[in-house]
């Protein structure tokens, strides 16, 4: 199938995201990644489709410089990812939320305390840690969970914290790496919306998916992996999961 050409509003027009011919082998005999050619606007609300297999991890870790392109080349902005120096490329990963399926989340650290420590890392200081966190809990209904542990929330909270670690630094794009996929389907529809709330004040999301519930909910552009390439990029609600 072609490439569907997204038309974007003019304010979105400014490309945050950049691949350019990447290709990515692990084994000759199969590539994770192969001829990628992808641009994601300022603003933008993506959901990554495909099977287990089909290149989404692979796309995302190269994003955040976690691995490096066989072949090719990856922009955030005006850096080449791929041959960023150590400093550089901690400067790009401030700016990228990631919320990981298996949460990440510090099991002998309260909710709180957990969001606290991803800006104790970056330096902040005591009066920003203590204006921002019940900020952040509160966007994701989990203000009146700051005292509890990570064994004492349900899994759609740890979810939520987890999403809340990743937007406290105010990154400019968050990715959600299978956000459904320890949920049922109630708690499926609140992070949804949750990505969605943030979407709309600003920030890109990109939701690496397989659940056709997710990505029923979204209803954004859609882009399709298949075998490593792009199968399609489009807008419409009725697309293949290959």
């Amino acid at each position: 199938m072609g490439t569907y050409n997204y038309l974007l509003k003019q304010k979105l027009s400014k490309m945050i995201i950049k691949f350019e011919e990447v290709t990515k082998i692990y084994s000759p005999s199969s590539p994770a990644l192969k001829n990628i050619n992808l641009e994601v606007a300022k603003g933008e609300m993506v959901s990554l489709v495909g099977r287990s297999g089909a290149g989404k991890t692979t796309l995302i870790k190269l994003l955040i410089g976690e691995e490096k392109p066989t072949e090719g080349k990856v922009f955030f902005e005006d850096h080449l990812v791929n041959e960023a120096d150590s400093k550089t490329l901690a400067l790009i990963r401030q700016k990228i939320g990631v919320v990981f399926q298996d949460y990440k989340l510090l099991s002998k650290k309260t909710a709180y305390d957990n969001v606290a420590y991803i800006l104790m890392v970056i330096g902040a200081s005591d009066e920003e840690i203590k204006r921002d966190v019940p900020r952040v809990l509160n966007i994701v209904n989990l203000k009146d969970k700051a005292t509890y542990y990570p064994y004492q929330l349900s899994g759609g909270e740890k979810q939520r914290l987890a999403i809340a670690r990743a937007l406290i630094h105010q990154p400019e794009v968050v990715i959600a790496d299978e956000p459904s996929g320890n949920l049922d389907s109630s708690n499926t529809w609140g992070i949804i919306e949750i990505l969605k709330r943030i979407h709309q004040l600003g920030t890109t999301v990109i939701v690496s998916t397989h659940d056709r519930e997710v990505i029923s909910q979204i209803r954004e552009r859609i882009i399709t992996l298949k075998d490593g390439t792009i199968f399609s990029d489009s807008k419409d609600s009725n697309f293949i999961l290959c």
